[in-house]
């Protein structure tokens, strides 16, 4: 039997719990500890999955081969950095960094001691996105949409970092080219951060996406439509179910002459345990994940730049060669 990747999580707030649950229902996983400057809560948390309460993350070096990094975004540098150094393959939670700098840092760390590095853009194993990769050919038009109610818990960073960079992760991904400008405009609400912002990203190879982010909406939608020369596709992330519109030339439906019309559904699934389940598999075969710290980086690349066009005023952002 393969050796138990020794693992653990550092942070187990809301969704740094949920880690703590994954890890220790897989066979293949020895959740070592958890960790949270909150005591009574890594202590409650620790109880619940059988495992031991840490209040300082430093504790764990040398006892570890892989962790979750869920604290708040800000503090994501410092503790992945500490476990790199420390030949320690980690999961970060998203935004992986809040700059360029860092996350350039993390990414040549892990280069140069042969480690992992996965961002946790859940939304990559969603049932609907996985679906889309056998569909998706080369995307002209993308319009998202990405609005949820108001979580007090969200705001220590803007709008963009906390919710739109999942579809600017998933755009990057379907398109595959080279953005190279972005309008952008936002405004906080509620909290010091922005909390609506709207970009339109243009790409070198034509395709335009316009992706929407709102965290003061009266209700919760994930929604995302993208067109292609022969078909089009709308995504609803929350019900995993997809409408495919493609050309057909025995067509038969009465709303779109010449087209044919399938609805697309899929069970829930369980995210989450799949992207746990897909970093474990990485540290163990120590093979690609599936979100690489560079794919992190190119997302966050363009969350700043969209944040950098709002601090500053409306208008075109030209990004460097």
């Amino acid at each position: 039997m393969d050796k138990k990747i020794r693992a653990a999580v550092v942070g187990v707030g809301y969704l740094g719990k949920f880690h703590a649950e994954k890890y220790a229902a897989m066979a293949n996983v020895d959740l070592v500890g958890v960790v949270d400057a909150e005591k009574t809560r890594a202590e409650a948390v620790a109880a619940k999955v059988g495992t031991t309460a840490f209040t300082d993350y430093r504790d764990l070096l040398g006892k570890v081969d892989a962790v979750s990094v869920v604290v708040h975004t800000p503090a994501h540098f410092e503790v992945s950095r500490t476990f790199l150094e420390n030949n320690v393959d980690v999961l970060i939670e998203k935004p992986m960094t809040t700059d360029l700098a860092e996350a350039d840092q993390l990414i040549d760390i892990a280069a140069q001691r042969d480690l992992i590095i996965q961002v946790g853009y859940l939304e990559r194993f969603n049932p609907a996105v996985v679906a889309l990769r056998d569909i998706i050919k080369q995307p002209m038009f993308i319009e998202s949409h990405r609005l949820s109610i108001y979580k007090p818990r969200c705001t220590d960073v803007s709008v963009v970092l906390d919710l739109m960079i999942h579809d600017i992760d998933i755009i990057l991904n379907f398109v595959n080219s080279k953005v190279k400008s972005i309008h952008a405009a936002g405004i906080p609400v509620i909290s010091a951060e922005v909390d609506i912002a709207n970009a339109r990203l243009e790409f070198a190879n034509g395709c335009v996406a316009n992706v929407a982010a709102s965290r003061i909406s009266t209700r919760n939608e994930r929604k995302i439509r993208i067109f292609q020369r022969d078909a089009y596709m709308s995504v609803d992330f929350a019900n995993h179910n997809i409408t495919l519109v493609r050309q057909a030339e025995e067509g038969n439906n009465d709303l779109v002459p010449g087209t044919d019309i399938r609805q697309l559904s899929f069970d829930s699934g369980d995210a989450l345990d799949d992207e746990i389940r897909a970093f474990v598999q990485s540290v163990s075969q120590r093979s690609t994940p599936e979100v690489t710290g560079k794919m992190g980086r190119d997302a966050l690349d363009i969350a700043l730049n969209i944040m950098n066009q709002i601090s500053k005023t409306s208008g075109q952002f030209q990004l460097g060669s």
